[in-house]
């Protein structure tokens, strides 16, 4: 992995994580029950990660360091969800349905079930 790839996706990790922060907390009243601001946050990532992708695709030629920069780090920093998005729909655009199902729902699913599993271990170990 190069060196100058690593640094363009931490740099532009702590860009987007500080967005989401942002973000997350602004829009995110206390008084409501549903999680706006992450809402937000990951619909609006999966909008910028499209416009992103399909840019440097169709009109600009950018480095490997500059689409590490823009795509994993500022998106991946600000919501992976963009990415997870991004995966989804090549695989459905390259007709692969059924993977692209089973990618969608056991993300989903097996990712809230291993928090729970998280939750129970620690809370078995010291609650």
């Amino acid at each position: 992995m190069k060196t100058g790839v690593v640094a363009a996706v931490a740099a532009g990790g702590a860009i987007g994580s500080v967005a989401r922060l942002f973000v997350a907390t602004v829009q995110n009243p206390s008084w409501t029950g549903f999680p706006y601001g992450i809402f937000i946050v990951n619909v609006s990532g999966g909008f910028v990660m499209g416009v992103l992708t399909e840019l440097m695709a169709l009109k600009f030629n950018v480095s490997p360091e500059v689409r590490a920069f823009l795509t994993t780090g500022i998106m991946g920093g600000y919501t992976t969800f963009s990415t997870f998005s991004l995966e989804s729909a090549l695989l459905i655009q390259r007709g692969a349905y059924v993977t692209a199902s089973g990618y969608i729902i056991g993300s989903a699913i097996l990712s809230i079930a291993a928090l729970f599993c998280g939750l129970w271990l620690m809370r078995a170990l010291y609650g």
